[in-house]
């Protein structure tokens, strides 16, 4: 078996689906691993549509990949994450375990910037007045509901002498929300604001009030705090085991620890092996480890983005059925966190949800409700796996066609982190057909004519070929809108074909680079910071331990929470100064 060795450094998806990368395509071409070692382009994207050379796969006789060789010599680089202030998932998550049932208050927060693909990376989560402002809001308003509700009444304050109970109440409030023990001297401090209040002539509740209050706006709880103990330094270090809790209940829950997890870590144990396991089962059997499918699946499978997307009426996109895609997807995922399935398996896991609404768009056997229910799709193949789901399908389309391009560079990005670099600021776009006997990929291939586009699009356009049986909002079609026949076939560099989604899904599931993609995604969620080049061999130790005990999800996740680059940090070695 020979194998073909291509990629590029990760992009975004195009804006304009035909964008020639004429500037962008100056880029070098990283030398990287698929199975074996990498192979280079012969051209660059402004001259012949690339070539590759094709290596011995790892099946190959006497096949050695140097990139085994250096990882098992190279050491291991757990890098650092920066201050990590709370998202705006994360705040409310949080204040719901903290407080009770919250609501959203995060959402009038200004957004999220999203850094390596996800909201929760700490480098791009800055801090605004305007956001203290609504912190500050936010806080007050918690309080007093919490308050109204009784959250609060574990001790009667009394009116002469209220410090005890106000201590008591406090301390206990402050470690759950700032997740981990607090000193005396800090519980004493948030207790000084019943004094202030009666200076003030005000009730003793007012100044425990404002003493709740400076905890939820305290940046103990705002942030993730880890601390190195010698700041400068390069030398990894393990995070303490409150940090590791935080690093934990965060990844798998959007959230704070719980009571079970901080009891672990304050005893010292949650960095024993058994112990730390058992917690992540723990955790994945909860009901809120459903942040994994509205957090991580939620912008890696760009489901999210479902929010935003708007067809053109004549599609018949409307409201029950964005929402009924949306569920699809979240239902499929959980069954990934939840169940046996091996996560590569998403790319045709044979069974999906719909309702009544969403199965009439698939052309499926209607199952009588309009509750999401669970179907087999062994007579329905087509629809099997994420590439036959109408969410994706829909985001990645434009309003008023599919996008051949769109379509492709997701699968490059997303599952084989093989993305093209982005388009030229003077990229242009499809022309209109002439001919209206011409289908969308006989129109791209007179684009392609153009030799400064030909290199990049060779890349991209196949795999989106794969899915144009699948109209912009994902149903199934054999005819274009003009008329014209679609054509699912697609030649990939090397001479490697399909024809269709179903074996265009055979071809992304066996490529080896999928596990280390999925790696790098889950890992790049986990940690809150980019996986980097320096990460190459973390991310390929962590896909064969996963792939190893099975390849489920949570194998996955258990050999990443193992990882030194889970486990320890280390800080950052002052710059000279000029």
């Amino acid at each position: 078996m020979s194998v073909l060795l291509l990629e590029r450094s990760p992009g975004p998806l195009h804006g304009p689906e035909e964008a020639c990368a004429v500037t962008a395509c100056g880029r070098t071409w990283r030398r990287v691993g698929l199975a074996a070692v990498a192979a280079v382009l012969a051209a660059g994207c402004n001259e012949a549509p690339p070539k590759a050379r094709v290596l011995p796969g790892p099946d190959a006789p006497g096949n050695v990949d140097p990139q085994d060789v250096l990882c098992r010599s190279a050491a291991r680089d757990p890098g650092r994450v920066t201050l990590h202030r709370l998202n705006r998932a994360e705040y409310n998550n949080t204040v719901r375990d903290l407080l009770g049932e919250t609501g959203s208050p995060a959402s009038s927060f200004p957004p999220d910037d999203h850094g390596f693909g996800f909201d929760n990376n700490a480098d791009v989560l800055s801090m605004s007045p305007l956001l203290m402002e609504k912190y500050s809001h936010a806080a007050e308003g918690l309080v007093e509901a919490a308050w109204t509700r009784g959250v609060f009444n574990t001790c009667a304050l009394d009116p002469a002498r209220p410090e005890a109970c106000a201590r008591e109440l406090l301390k206990t409030f402050a470690r759950k929300a700032w997740r981990r023990p607090v000193t005396p001297e800090e519980v004493e401090r948030l207790v000084a604001f019943v004094s202030l209040a009666r200076r003030q002539g005000d009730a003793p509740e007012v100044g425990v009030k404002l003493a709740l209050r400076s905890v939820l706006v305290s940046p103990h709880f705002l942030f993730r705090v880890e601390l190195d103990p010698a700041p400068t330094s390069t030398a990894p270090h393990a995070v303490s085991d409150l940090e590791l809790a935080s690093r934990l209940s965060y990844f798998l829950w959007s959230s704070m620890p719980d009571e079970a997890l901080l009891q672990a870590a304050e005893a010292g144990h949650l960095h024993e092996p058994e112990v730390l396991e058992a917690q992540v089962r723990r955790m994945l059997a909860d009901p809120k480890a459903h942040a994994l499918v509205d957090n991580f699946a939620g912008q890696w499978l760009y489901t999210r983005a479902l929010d935003f997307a708007q067809p053109e009426s004549r599609y018949g996109f409307d409201e029950p059925l964005r929402q009924a895609m949306r569920q699809e997807m979240q239902l499929v995922f959980q069954e990934f966190v939840t169940g046996d399935h091996r996560l590569k398996d998403l790319l045709d896991a044979p069974f999906t949800y719909v309702n009544d609404r969403l199965a009439s768009h698939y052309g499926l056997r209607k199952p009588g409700t309009t509750a999401m229910t669970r179907v087999e799709l062994k007579d329905h193949p087509e629809r099997a796996g994420l590439f036959g789901k109408g969410a994706l399908l829909t985001v990645t389309a434009n309003p008023d066609r599919t996008s051949p391009v769109k379509r492709g560079v997701w699968v490059l990005e997303q599952l084989l982190c093989k993305g093209p670099p982005p388009p030229p600021p003077d990229a242009g776009g499809l022309a209109p057909a002439v001919d209206p006997t011409l289908n969308i990929k006989e129109r791209m291939a007179q684009h392609r004519v153009n030799p400064s586009c030909s290199g990049c699009h060779t890349l991209m356009d196949p795999l989106g070929f794969g899915m144009e049986n699948f109209d912009p909002v994902g149903r199934w079609r054999t005819k274009e809108e003009g008329g014209a026949a679609v054509d699912p076939s697609g030649e990939l560099p090397g001479g490697k074909t399909f024809n269709g989604v179903v074996e265009m899904r055979v071809v992304v599931k066996q490529d080896p680079d999928l596990s280390a993609c999925m790696t790098r995604h889950l890992l790049t969620y986990a940690l809150g910071r980019g996986a980097e080049e320096q990460d190459r061999c973390t991310v390929r130790d962590i896909s064969q331990k996963a792939e190893g005990r099975g390849g489920r999800l949570t194998d996955y996740i258990l050999a990443i929470v193992r990882s030194d680059a889970f486990l320890q940090r280390r800080g950052e070695a002052e710059e000279p100064k000029p």
